[in-house]
């Protein structure tokens, strides 16, 4: 008896709906290029129909709106943040746009956001919720897009940049805080952008080195010290990304600190694989300072310069802080009243603690046990609720995935992995040096694009890589499609909950998973 006849060949497992499509995009240059642009443009589309649609209801000032919105008008008018009269908030909704005083008021973050915010209130109108909101639905549905973008960066996979924003475009978070005028959402933009344009300096730069470290080598110039690279425009731009972060929100500051040092440690891993003798100090004495020329005085001037309103008029609270007499004769005087109104602007946020019904430690972040409602009306057994609440399996899964990369960058000190962790430390740690400030889940919002890579590189290590066998890829992919799935589901079930549409009170009561939910 032959062999074959002993033991039939058993069939071959068919290929997974995914190889057969990558397969293809590869093949065929011309689908490959179709949906490198279909792609992103039609997860954009709908991140902005789901964030822009009904943006304009509710017609009244919700939750902080009262502060961002009015500051915002009086600063488009006036340069800065003016004070408005007692009962602003019912007269402003309805029209009463004008009302606002010339003495400044007494804000607590920087004016670039409500730039934006008042931006959008010149071109649609003050008096329309949907101006006022429309900035920052915008900037939410542009994050997807950057999202895409950073992901595909991270992996040159179609795929796998697709999951990435598309779990952001349907997030319940993400969509809420699009249809806010907070200054979160436009924070995460820049932030991410940032990031983004650091991605693309790595590409230029790293090339660039190796190639050069390799030639003093051939050259037999020694390998004791690697060049110092000075062209670097992506650099510059990251730090004018990080400075729009920073002068929408402080947190800014955290974000540059934090990938500043990301920076040089990344440029010393390289000289070390460039066999440069002394790539720490290299890296630092070296590289270093051009990186933070490159880096952070364009952040400064991007940072300064959104409060040239503030600097050019003598109205804003705390521009007369100083006079003459006490101030120091070689420093503007302008700026020197800038430094005093930081230095209370530091203080309030240092010592914020009032009690708040939707209050969250920073440390209940990732158990997701107090969102933020924005937004509540119940009247005759309709609800309409603006609660910005992630999706919960994304969240809770992406949660997971942060400790699964930790143990992954461990093995395998994939600098991609480095970037991801970086991100989630920059955004999230700095809130836990807090714990008696008076702080909200919502502030998450710039945490999520993080979180959401963190769960896609897992998923992409479920569904298999093109060493694992044919039934581990079927299995690994089949259990991401019932994922991706579920997600979706729950995104549909949550985002009349995120967007005020109108829903019968029993629909929005099961919402309420969780005795502190809603």
């Amino acid at each position: 008896m032959t062999t074959t006849e002993a033991e039939p060949l058993l069939p071959r497992p068919r290929a997974t709906v995914l190889d057969r499509w990558t397969a293809r995009l590869a093949s065929d240059p011309r689908i490959a290029r179709l949906w490198r642009w279909l792609a992103p443009t039609l997860i954009t589309l709908l991140a902005g129909v789901l964030r822009l649609a009904n943006l304009g209801n509710p017609e009244s000032l919700v939750f902080d709106e009262t502060y961002y919105v009015k500051d915002a008008w009086s600063q488009w008018n006036l340069g800065y943040a003016a004070t408005w009269p007692d009962e602003a908030d019912a007269r402003f909704s309805s029209g009463e746009t004008d009302i606002f005083d010339t003495e400044g008021s007494f804000v607590v973050h920087p004016p670039l956001g409500k730039f934006f915010i008042g931006l959008g209130m010149w071109i649609f109108g003050a008096d329309s919720a949907f101006g006022w909101r429309v900035a920052v639905a915008l900037f939410g549905t542009a994050t997807v897009l950057v999202l895409y973008l950073v992901a595909r960066s991270l992996s040159g996979s179609l795929v796998f940049a697709s999951v990435a924003s598309g779990l952001l475009a349907v997030d319940g978070l993400s969509i809420a805080m699009s249809r806010v005028a907070l200054l979160d959402g436009i924070f995460t933009f820049f932030t991410l952008l940032t990031v983004w344009f650091l991605l693309l300096d790595r590409r230029k730069t790293l090339p660039r080195l190796t190639r050069e470290l390799a030639l003093r080598t051939i050259n037999g110039e020694g390998p004791g010290w690697g060049p110092v690279l000075w062209r670097r425009p992506w650099l510059l731009a990251a730090g004018a990304a990080v400075g729009a972060a920073t002068a929408v929100k402080w947190s800014g500051l955290y974000v540059a600190a934090a990938f500043g040092i990301w920076l040089v440690v990344t440029d010393a891993l390289t000289r070390r694989r460039g066999r440069v003798i002394f790539w720490p100090t290299d890296a630092a004495f070296r590289q270093g300072p051009v990186t933070f020329l490159l880096f952070i005085p364009i952040a400064a001037v991007i940072y300064l310069g959104s409060w040239i309103g503030w600097l050019a008029t003598d109205g804003g609270y705390g521009r007369q802080t100083l006079d003459e007499a006490g101030a120091l004769p070689w420093i503007p005087l302008p700026l020197q009243n800038l430094w005093d109104y930081h230095a209370q602007i530091y203080g309030f946020h240092v010592g914020l603690s009032s009690p708040h019904g939707y209050a969250a430690p920073a440390w209940q972040w990732p158990l997701l046990t107090r969102p933020t409602s924005m937004h509540f009306d119940h009247t005759d057994g309709v609800v309409e609720n603006i609660y910005a609440m992630p999706n919960p399996l994304v969240w809770y899964a992406s949660v997971a995935a942060v400790l699964y990369l930790v143990w992954r960058f461990i093995v395998t000190r994939d600098w991609r992995f480095a970037l991801v962790l970086t991100g989630i430390i920059a955004t999230y740690v700095p809130w836990l040096l807090y714990p008696d400030r008076t702080i909200f889940q919502f502030y998450t919002v710039a945490i999520q694009p993080f979180l959401i890579l963190a769960l896609t590189f897992a998923l992409r290590d479920i569904a298999g890589g093109p060493s694992a066998s044919s039934h581990r890829r079927q299995s690994g992919q089949r259990l991401v499609w019932v994922f991706l799935g579920v997600a979706l589901l729950l995104a549909a079930f949550w985002y009349p909950i995120v967007s005020a549409m109108p829903v019968p009170y029993d629909f929005w009561r099961i919402h309420n998973w969780l005795p502190s939910w809603i």
